[in-house]
């Protein structure tokens, strides 16, 4: 079973930092990421989401190539590229792969312009070493469903630096 954390720093750069921090840590094998998720509330209002995976992209290449396939078994290789670019960039288009977009939409709305969610979704990892690594980043819990003892001691390992002034502000809701 995996666990999802969504953390709020004040900014873009910060959680990219912090998910990068997290990668290095699963190269060594201290947690293992299904996936990784920056949600951005720009200064319109809109949320952004910067994706790992880009589904429509590999869509379209694995569209083109079962196209090009078919194509020349029916003496057609140009059309059939074209058909399949076409139908695998709107099957990934339509696709979702790890935490839901309209999940992380809605739950990002109670940010603060120019403030940037981290969502993770977590299949394993080793709590103390992880934190450890993390904590000084600081952010703002915003959700998890981790157990309670468990997302206490994120809350408090992040509140320790979370204290200064910058530290970003969420919405009640």
């Amino acid at each position: 079973m995996s666990d999802l954390v969504a953390i709020v720093y004040p900014s873009e750069a910060k959680a990219e930092e912090v998910r990068q921090r997290l990668f290095k840590l699963q190269k060594e094998y201290l947690i293992t990421i299904s996936d990784a998720v920056i949600a951005v509330k720009t200064e319109a209002g809109p949320i952004k989401l910067n994706q790992l995976v880009n589904t429509t992209a590999i869509g379209a290449a694995s569209g083109s190539f079962w196209g090009l396939l078919i194509g020349v078994i029916f003496l057609n290789p140009l059309l059939g590229v074209a058909l399949g670019a076409a139908s695998g960039a709107l099957g990934g288009a339509l696709s979702d792969y790890g935490i839901d977009d309209t999940f992380m939409k809605d739950l990002s709305k109670s940010m603060q312009p120019g403030n940037a969610a981290l969502f993770v979704l977590i299949k394993n990892m080793t709590p103390d070493k992880v934190l450890r690594e993390i904590k000084d980043a600081g952010g703002t819990v915003l959700k998890t469903s981790l157990d309670d003892s468990k997302e206490q001691q994120l809350r408090d390992a992040l509140a320790k630096t979370s204290t200064d002034p910058a530290a970003p502000k969420t919405n009640a809701a």
